[in-house]
């Protein structure tokens, strides 16, 4: 499918959207203040080898030592075996050793890097595998015809007894094409060979090329259109590197200088601020729910708003299919890995199931990433793996909620009120008759005040205490603080900042909680209950004080 490749340049971070048909399907993000780890080549020290886990822990100077399994240890020598054959990572490495690996998997969360010897430097048709020696050929390109002529000719190259790779990309390529990319790789790796003799671990020997140059690598093909960079030194640079590698798409190249910012003249800011919503809507009136959680991601399909023409089973089939594809784009653009499980909408008919899974099947051939479809569990639901390199959208883009904890839930402004109304009872056991001070958020607080003050009545009498309530703002739901006056003079500020017959421009911020007919203005802080004001959230209304509390005063429509 045709697909169009836009690049928004910034001071702190360089984004890049991938359109089909002009929906977004992939983007990928690189902040300058954290650079792309994946790809680097360092030159690690062994901190410990732990024989128990066949791993090693390996100081890259990261901020956590880089993980290094057995498995991914450089081609074992004899020695290297125990009694019974199998590997052993104590014969293979040592604490103190240096080593020369490459970061296969970004740090996530708790965990650090994950690394390999097993060495790979991508070109634009090869890719160099210093460590080994054999070629292959990539399983994307399906003539059997084309895959034996590139072999042949990847057997041909000067490849001083190293192994490659024939990537997607060198279909239809001479010999003469791969043998100049590869002489590229060949020397990159001289010089991190050279680097690496000089240099004491931990250190960087070879960074990664930045997000630029990484697509027009890895992503630019005869499918993609057109490349547009909004940056007029990038674009430069983009036409410099294509000109070399691929003249053939030069004329492809665009630089943006519209006024409105690329991203959101292509449209792609509004799809990327629906990107993270939990719930996805389909065209047919269904809907998606997407859970990411530690273990595995849960994907749910449900009918919605869409009842169908036919009958429930065409309704479900007709969901389903549509859902299947919806998915396949969610899990490119959220970069969602690991184990994925889907729970379609129940079908009776065999046939249907086999088609959905075909559906969801073809979807995912355009993705980069491998995947890997198990097909339908005994319980109706569809397993499939994608292989996790990065951190997901969500993780990039976002942060644990401080609030919530990551829990996605927050207390209800009851909850809050009641536990609330418990610290009030403790803090005037331990005032010694002094008046208190009660600030939470204006929601809370109107529940603590009551209809009419009703409930602020009934604590100051059961309690024996003078009680001051303020809304703010500015705190979060569950935040709640109560302290001791310790001189009735500092109450003053608490004073009422309106009188009775005030006429005030106010607007109106929310319902009553506890009144839905009324609602609620603030001056400066101070709450206006507004009668009858309701259905006006949002209005500037004028406005006649009738009556003055110590927290709130009543108010009314005033009529010009």
């Amino acid at each position: 499918m045709p697909s169009d490749i836009i690049v928004n340049c910034g001071v702190l971070e360089t984004r890049a959207a991938i359109l089909e048909d002009g929906r977004l399907v992939e983007i990928h993000c690189e902040r300058n203040v954290a650079r792309r780890l994946v790809g680097n080549i360092y030159l690690g020290k062994v901190a410990n080898v732990l024989p128990g886990m066949q791993s090693a822990f390996v100081d890259i100077g990261l901020e956590r030592n880089a993980f290094l399994y057995v498995d991914d240890v450089c081609p074992l020598e004899s020695e290297s075996l125990d009694r019974a054959g199998n590997v052993s990572i104590s014969r293979l490495l040592t604490a103190g050793q240096e080593v020369l690996v490459q970061i296969v998997k970004e740090p996530i969360g708790t965990k650090g890097a994950r690394v390999t010897t097993n060495i790979t430097l991508p070109g634009r048709y090869l890719v160099l595998m210093p460590t080994v020696d054999y070629v292959a050929v990539s399983r994307r390109i399906e003539s059997d015809d084309e895959r034996n002529r590139l072999k042949d000719l990847a057997l041909s190259l000067d490849r001083k007894g190293m192994g490659i790779i024939v990537r997607t990309a060198a279909e239809g390529m001479t010999v003469e094409e791969l043998q100049s990319d590869l002489d590229f790789l060949l020397g990159v790796w001289a010089k991190i060979r050279a680097k690496s003799q000089k240099a004491s671990a931990p250190a960087l020997m070879h960074g990664d090329y930045d997000l630029v140059y990484r697509l027009i690598r890895d992503c630019v093909g005869e499918n993609v259109s057109r490349l547009v960079i909004d940056r007029a030194d990038e674009y430069r640079r983009a036409v410099e590197l294509v000109s070399s590698v691929m003249p053939w798409f030069r004329d492809r190249i665009e630089h943006y200088s519209g006024k409105d910012p690329v991203f959101q003249h292509y449209g792609i800011e509004a799809q990327l601020s629906k990107a993270l919503r939990r719930k996805v809507w389909l065209d047919c009136g269904g809907y998606i729910v997407i859970d990411p959680t530690e273990a595995l991601v849960s994907i749910d399909v449900n009918t919605g708003k869409f009842t169908g023409t036919v009958d429930f089973a065409d309704t479900v089939f007709k969901t389903n299919m549509e859902a299947a594809a919806e998915i396949a784009r969610q899990l490119r653009l959220r970069n969602l890995g690991g184990i994925i499980v889907i729970d379609f909408i129940d079908m009776e008919k065999a046939e249907d199931r086999e088609k959905v899974l075909a559906r969801l099947k073809e979807e995912l051939t355009r993705d980069r990433t491998k995947t890997n479809v198990l097909g339908f569990t005994g319980l109706g639901l569809v397993e499939l793996t994608r292989k996790k390199v990065s951190q997901s959208l969500d993780d990039l883009l976002t942060k644990v909620c401080p609030a919530c904890e990551g829990k996605g839930r927050v207390p209800s402004e009851i909850t809050v009120a009641c536990d609330a109304e418990r610290q009030i009872a403790a803090a005037a056991r331990a005032s010694e008759g002094r008046s208190l001070l009660v600030e939470a958020h204006p929601s809370v607080a109107a529940l603590l005040i009551g209809v009419g003050g009703q409930n602020l009545e009934r604590m100051e009498r059961d309690l024996g205490v003078r009680l001051y309530i303020k809304g703010r703002q500015e705190m979060s739901i569950d935040q709640v603080n109560v302290s001791a006056i310790n001189d009735e003079s500092e109450t003053a500020h608490l004073a009422a900042p309106v009188s009775p017959g005030q006429q005030l421009v106010v607007s109106v911020e929310s319902r009553h909680v506890a009144n839905e007919h009324d609602g609620i203005a603030r001056v400066n802080g101070y709450v206006l209950d507004v009668e009858g004001a309701g259905d006006m959230v949002g209005s500037v209304v004028r406005v006649e004080v009738t009556k003055v509390f110590r927290t709130y005063a009543r108010a009314v429509l005033s009529v010009k």
